[in-house]
């Protein structure tokens, strides 16, 4: 039985090694957050979506969580699923993915896998990774095998769980590929080989970033449709009846989540050392980062209407999560649009039931409480924003005792209180 190395036990490692678990693979979980280790050693999830059961089931299957990162040595095989975020100027962050490497090269051995499964440019596997195996001493491709083979999760969607999504597979050689494959073929239902780790990673480039420019196409669509005073939501659904050339993208108020407002960036940086500037690419980065500052001057144009200005303005926030049903907070729309509301003098709060408390973040700070929503706490407030539209949500109870609500997601029908936003 091969012994599988996690690092990094978030949104991404914790389905990969509940998957290697379920299929008798012996799995060993990095960390480097104590209270992460503790709760998952104790047999809880630290996730919302993936339930205690299954968290109890990985550990009775013989999954461990360690903050002893010595014990990669134990390993046959080193999977990385760490954060890839942008720093402060806006450029690749890859901190967490050299951290790691640090941590684990004195630890590797001959007859091992490498796999990075962590967003990035083209090329990071071999400019980044490359080096830490040869300064060992290892040989690639006949002594140890380095494969990139990026993340597909999906949190929250239970339509396609780790098995059933299709594993992107680069090899840094043919041998180093079909290591990867042998490896992955055992726990993934589909795996896809491509001819390089650099083409790997370019793949997972070309996804999000189909997604992006379709989002801020769509959003952009919103504020053409509201200036024409036309629901942009009734124009998606009437366009999807269309059987072929019409894949429906909805807007909202903003881009959350650790993919979809970063990765593209990851490819304008690497384009610039090839002298070349990806214009339609920031061009939709740029409209789905406006979306937050439209929200909110919705938002004060409404109230203006009710006779009252965003200063000291009592205002509601529904959801802080980035999507439906989630409790991930990263980069979250909902809480740059909170900042703005605060900068300018309003009072806020939230409601959100994936997220009871605010969490600590780098580069936010509310000590707040998710409210719950009852008939007086909605009528409390000037207004209610529906930033993320949770199902547990009761709309008819906040329709019905709302003064005002700016609705992002188009889940109210048209009423005198409801702004689309």
């Amino acid at each position: 039985m091969q012994t599988i190395g996690i690092f990094g036990l978030g949104y991404v490692g914790i389905p990969l090694a509940q998957r290697i678990s379920e299929t008798g693979g012996h799995v060993i979980g990095f960390d480097i957050a104590p209270e992460r280790i503790e709760t998952l050693n104790a047999g809880k999830s630290p996730i919302k979506h993936l339930p205690d059961a299954e968290i109890a089931a990985m550990r009775r299957d013989g999954f461990e969580a360690t903050l002893d990162f010595s014990r990669a040595i134990e390993c046959d095989a080193l999977i990385i699923c760490v954060p890839t975020p942008l720093d402060s100027r806006r450029q690749p962050d890859l901190s967490y993915v050299t951290a790691t490497m640090d941590s684990i090269a004195p630890y590797m051995r001959p007859g091992q896998l490498l796999s990075l499964e962590s967003t990035t440019w083209p090329g990071t596997t071999e400019e980044v990774l490359l080096p830490y195996i040869t300064k060992a001493g290892l040989q690639v491709g006949k002594n140890f095998y380095l494969v990139y083979s990026p993340e597909r999760e999906d949190p929250g969607n239970a339509n396609f769980p780790t098995r059933s999504i299709p594993k992107i597979l680069g090899g840094h050689t043919e041998a180093c590929l079909e290591k990867g494959k042998q490896l992955y073929g055992r726990f993934i239902d589909k795996v896809v080989p491509v001819s390089s780790t650099r083409a790997a990673e370019m793949v997972k480039l070309l996804e999000n970033i189909h997604r992006s420019i379709n989002i801020g196409l769509v959003n952009e669509m919103k504020i053409v449709a509201d200036a024409m005073d036309l629901d942009i939501f009734e124009i998606i659904e009437a366009a999807k009846t269309k059987p072929f050339g019409f894949t429906a993208y909805y807007p909202g108020p903003g881009i959350g989540g650790h993919c979809i407002p970063i990765d593209p960036f990851y490819l304008t940086w690497k384009a610039r050392e090839y002298g070349l500037h990806t214009r339609f690419i920031e061009l939709a980065g740029e409209v789905n980062a406006s979306m937050p500052q439209y929200v909110v001057d919705k938002t004060i144009r409404a109230l203006n209407k009710n006779g009252k200005s965003l200063k000291d303005a009592k205002l509601l926030a529904l959801g802080i999560a980035y999507k439906r049903n989630v409790d991930d907070m990263r980069e979250s729309p909902s809480v740059f649009i909170m900042e703005i509301l605060r900068k300018w003098g309003a009072d806020v709060a939230y409601s959100d039931p994936n997220v009871p408390e605010f969490p600590k973040m780098r580069e936010h700070n509310f000590e707040l409480s998710s409210v719950d929503l009852s008939p007086e706490e909605i009528a409390s407030y000037d207004g209610v924003l529906l930033l993320t539209d949770h199902s547990d949500f009761d709309y008819d109870l906040i329709a019905e005792n709302a003064q005002m609500i700016v609705d992002t997601r188009g889940k109210f029908s048209d009423a005198s209180n409801v702004i689309r936003a």
